[in-house]
Parts: structure tokens; sequence; C-alpha cells
């Protein structure tokens, strides 16, 4: 890990990673449920969590930098390039947090900076 690199982070998500995180979450809640959080989402003020925290949280495994779409992601930090902040569901009850988008993302700084603080819009 280096935390000599300076991660950048966009002001807010991307539009397209809403249809993204619908996408995802239609896997897990049926269409009302899915299109609500993504609703929710969009209102959400941004917040901050450490990547160790998220990644505790969402009791996801961390994506090795072999993955595609993480040294995507890891490229475009080490360019100085801005990432769009991560969108998260609360899912109390199976008590962890759904990643909606930025998984790859959240890999990536975690490679870099366990401790890195995240920008993220959760709900």
């Amino acid at each position: 890990m280096s935390k000599n690199v300076k991660i950048k982070w966009l002001k807010e998500p991307e539009e397209q990673d809403y249809p993204a995180a619908l996408s995802y979450l239609s896997l897990l809640y049926d269409k009302r449920t899915a299109t609500a959080h993504v609703s929710r989402l969009k209102r959400a003020p941004i917040a901050e969590f450490k990547a160790k925290d998220i990644f505790r949280a969402s009791r996801l495994s961390l994506l090795g930098i072999s993955n595609g779409h993480v040294e995507k992601d890891r490229r475009k930090i080490r360019l100085g390039g801005g990432l769009s902040p991560l969108l998260l569901i609360r899912d109390p009850a199976n008590g962890k947090v759904v990643i909606a988008d930025g998984y790859h993302r959240l890999c990536a700084v975690y490679s870099y900076d366990e401790d890195a603080v995240i920008p993220c819009k959760i709900a």
C-alpha cells in the first residue's frame, strides 16, 4: 500500500452510476424496492467512511489488483483522475451494507490506503 498517492474524488456520483446501482439492486430486491433505494440515493447527502470500515460493513472480500476494473480505477488514481463517490444501501435485515455501485473503486482505493476516507451516498 502507498499512502503517498493522492486520491481525487468527484463532488457527486456520475449519472451512469444510478442505472448501474439499479441494475445490481434489482438482483437483490424486487423492482419497486430497488427503484425506491435508488431514488433515496439520489437525494442522499454525501457522507464519508474509511475504506476498511466499508469493507467490514459490506462483508465482501477484496478484489485483487489483477481484476481489470480494479486496475482501471488504480490507473485513474495514478493519473490524477477523479473517482465517483460510492453508492451504499443499509440492509439492517441482514446486518450489512450493500455496495450498490463502486465496489471496484473501493478495492482500488483500499489497495493504496485502507484508511482512505471515501465519499459515499448512503440510504
